[in-house]
């Protein structure tokens, strides 16, 4: 009787299985597989004949998610050691100025493998790892967010994310990198150029420790520009204006999200965008020079083997266009 029930289960247990099995795609749908072109960044690809190198692209993006374990916010009274279920918008600003700075530094074609070990690489990237010394750590995020009216813990939305930015770049001279943020739909030119127009500024060195000086010169620009696109959903009107930002060469891309849930849009692939999903949690550690095992492993952990891709008519209307 025993083993006739056994049988039983282990047949049943072997066509669930198959059927699990079934359901499971070959590919990765990251990337649908069409003629239509793929845009990341400003950069165009073909889906069909450039799959790898897409993937690779996207790949060498910086990606940060939630993190746990990190030096409490806030000091050894606060409770915050992780931003799980709260910290989404800000690595989405992490991700961002990442990219601007990867972009400024190490140029748009520069991209990451394994083995990279590149100095200027590094040391973008240890001002993104969570510790309260970090010019752009979570900690310095989350607490200058009380600047802009946000305790610890609460929810950003794009346009508090890029004034809570645009105040800390002013601290790392390193970035040699000004960040302005369009307020109420409007961009005024003569404000800009008074930002980067500079006397003794600053510009960038690859792989040195201090920034290049001139007498006077252009700042190099990120440039935020926050949008209502529609009321409680996007208006179909601005779907197309809104494709076009992922075409110009200058795109950093788009953050926004869905109604409580911050995305980091770096392409789009015909009706739908492609995105950077910072929830996930993830332990936090430190890269530092990448030299053991385990500063290596960590190093991955910065980087999304694939993208995710939602219908553009299902963002929140509440967004921040960006550029360098």
């Amino acid at each position: 009787m025993f083993l006739d029930v056994l049988k039983i289960l282990t047949v049943r247990t072997v066509i669930m299985d198959t059927l699990f099995t079934q359901n499971i795609p070959d590919e990765a749908e990251d990337i649908p597989q069409t003629d239509e072109p793929v845009w990341i960044l400003g950069r165009k690809y073909n889906a069909i004949k450039e799959l790898d190198v897409i993937r690779r692209d996207i790949r060498s993006k910086l990606w940060f998610t939630y993190r746990k374990g990190f030096v409490p916010i806030g000091g050894c009274n606060s409770t915050f050691t992780s931003d799980k279920g709260w910290g989404c918008m800000l690595r989405c600003g992490q991700m961002v100025l990442a990219q601007a700075l990867i972009s400024l530094h190490l140029g748009k074609d520069w991209q990451w493998m394994p083995e990279t070990k590149n100095n200027t690489y590094l040391k973008i990237l240890r001002r993104f790892e969570d510790k309260r010394a970090a010019a752009f750590s979570i900690h310095q995020i989350a607490l200058m967010g009380a600047s802009e009216g946000k305790e610890v813990g609460q929810w950003f939305g794009p346009n508090t994310i890029a004034q809570v930015l645009k105040k800390l770049i002013v601290y790392d001279e390193w970035s040699s990198l000004t960040i302005h943020v369009a307020l109420d739909n409007t961009l005024i030119i003569n404000d800009i150029l008074r930002q980067c127009r500079v006397e003794g500024g600053v510009t960038a060195e690859a792989d040195g420790e201090i920034p290049l000086k001139a007498p006077s010169q252009w700042k190099p620009l990120l440039l935020l520009i926050p949008l209502r696109l529609g009321l409680s959903e996007i208006n179909p009107v601005y779907i197309n204006g809104l494709k076009t930002s992922f075409k110009i060469s200058q795109s950093l891309g788009v953050i926004g999200g869905k109604p409580n849930l911050a995305l980091y849009f770096i392409g789009c692939v015909g009706d739908e965008v492609i995105y950077l999903d910072p929830h996930t949690t993830q332990r936090s550690g430190s890269v530092e020079d990448k030299i053991s095992e385990e500063e290596i492993e960590m190093d991955i952990t910065y980087h999304c083997k694939s993208a995710s891709r939602i219908p553009i008519i299902g963002i929140d209307p509440s967004v921040a266009l960006v550029s360098i």
